[in-house]
């Protein structure tokens, strides 16, 4: 029989055996969040269309190609959430987080979701670790930002990354960018691409970002904003440049990230690896500092990143590393008839009641089907009751990996003596001279 559908283009199914990758990732992310004073904000999967209209900017690629945008049956413009920094915005000025104190810091694991044509490292729906940073417009706060990726990074294990910044300034300065911008291409325009064309009134920062072979030749030669920064922008990318020299992050700066929203503003940064070959960029960020404003909210500078969670991943299994945490079963426990089954069922809940993983038969199989599927789920010991051992109110536990028997009891007792094989069977692993000297 065919299967009646599959998963749409762009999205893929994360089976038990990746969860556990993806759980210690998070765990690994919650942990340095929690660390650096940041709590976790979870936002809905849509929002209102004009948020992202009026946040992420509707001359970005992102509002005019990708964004899934529907009506909902009130006639309301709806839209998935592209990426995860408006969503945050919105609820920490609805909710009046500022009012309890400056900075605000928040993180969230999201999925965004973007049309755009499906290869590896880029899908439709993706995974993010974000983190918002509201009420400090200090370099220290950036150099923060920066740094909590980099911990993220370090205790994943990912290696060979390189992080490159620059500053796109505020918008007094970046206004004379813009002009010398329209200059320079404007002697391209029967060169360049039709999207880049759209751009050159509306927004001619988006050019650097185009992806044409041709655009980003004569790109090439434009002019750098570093070179138009205002006294007060250039002495705060100083700043954070010195910021991360002092915590021993290094760095360099590239003048071209421009990175791909509006809301962009000063510092822009972007943690790159090619560990699969190309290079990947994992994790980018930047300064916001009149988003909040410009959303409704008061004047407030802001900051934040997001790190591809698929990527990340992607880079760590083309290390080798090993993240999967194994939870195998502890103890599996057969049954040999029916009274036998419904005991190994209560014993097997009574040791899940006192934090054990256990598991029982629930398929009426015979003895050697279970035991191969103990065996299939990784167990790490089993015992088998039936007739005999209901009787005598004992049964065998075998470690399945070495082979070696004890007689336990099966009522009162049995956790106490079973921790106390554990402990000794693991020691034993531990320090197997122990058990040489014992022979």
């Amino acid at each position: 029989m065919a299967l009646l559908t599959q998963a749409p283009r762009g999205t893929q199914d994360i089976l038990p055996a990746d969860s556990a990758k993806w759980q210690k990732m998070e765990d690994v992310m919650r942990q340095e969040a929690h660390l650096q004073g940041f709590g976790e904000i979870r936002t809905p999967v849509f929002e209102h269309t004009e948020l992202f209209l009026r946040s992420v900017g509707e001359t970005t690629d992102v509002v005019q190609k990708e964004m899934y945008t529907f009506k909902d049956k009130g006639d309301r413009s709806i839209t998935l959430r592209p990426e995860g920094t408006a969503g945050a915005v919105r609820a920490m000025l609805e909710h009046g987080l500022y009012n309890e104190g400056l900075p605000v810091k928040l993180y969230y694991f999201t999925s965004c979701y973007r049309y755009e044509k499906a290869q590896k490292g880029r899908l439709r729906e993706f995974h993010q670790f974000g983190v918002e940073m509201f009420g400090s417009a200090s370099p220290l706060a950036d150099a923060q930002v920066i740094a909590l990726a980099a911990s993220v990074f370090q205790r994943l294990g990912i290696r060979d990354l390189s992080l490159e910044i620059n500053s796109i300034g505020c918008p007094e300065c970046r206004a004379r960018y813009t002009a010398a911008l329209k200059e320079y291409f404007s002697a391209y325009t029967d060169q360049l691409c039709e999207t880049c064309l759209s751009r050159l009134e509306r927004n001619p920062m988006r050019i650097l970002d185009c992806k044409s072979p041709i655009c980003a030749g004569i790109a090439e030669g434009a002019p750098r904003m570093l070179d138009y920064l205002c006294e007060d922008c250039s002495r705060h990318f100083e700043g954070v440049k010195h910021s991360l020299t002092e915590i021993g992050i290094p760095y360099t700066v590239n003048p071209t990230i421009v990175r791909g929203l509006d809301y962009y503003t000063r510092t822009v940064f972007e943690f790159i690896s090619t560990a699969t070959g190309a290079p990947l960029t994992v994790c980018a960020g930047g300064r916001y500092d009149g988003l909040v404003e410009e959303m409704g909210g008061p004047s407030m500078p802001a900051l934040g990143f997001g790190l591809g969670m698929e990527r990340a991943l992607m880079i760590l299994e083309a290390q080798k590393a090993d993240l999967a945490e194994k939870n195998p079963c502890s103890v599996f426990i057969a049954a040999l008839g029916e009274e036998a089954s419904f005991a190994a069922f209560r014993m097997a809940h009574e040791l899940r009641l006192s934090g054990i993983s256990a598991a029982c038969d629930v398929n009426g199989r015979g003895l050697k089907a279970q035991m191969k599927y103990a065996d299939k789920i990784g167990a790490l010991y089993s015992m088998v009751l039936g007739d005999n051992e209901l009787q005598t109110g004992e049964a065998v536990l075998k470690n399945m990996e070495t082979g070696e028997k004890h007689t336990v009891f099966i009522g009162d007792g049995f956790l106490e003596q079973f921790a106390a094989i554990e402990a000794e069977d693991d020691l034993k692993r531990d320090f197997p001279q122990l058990s040489e000297n014992k022979e």
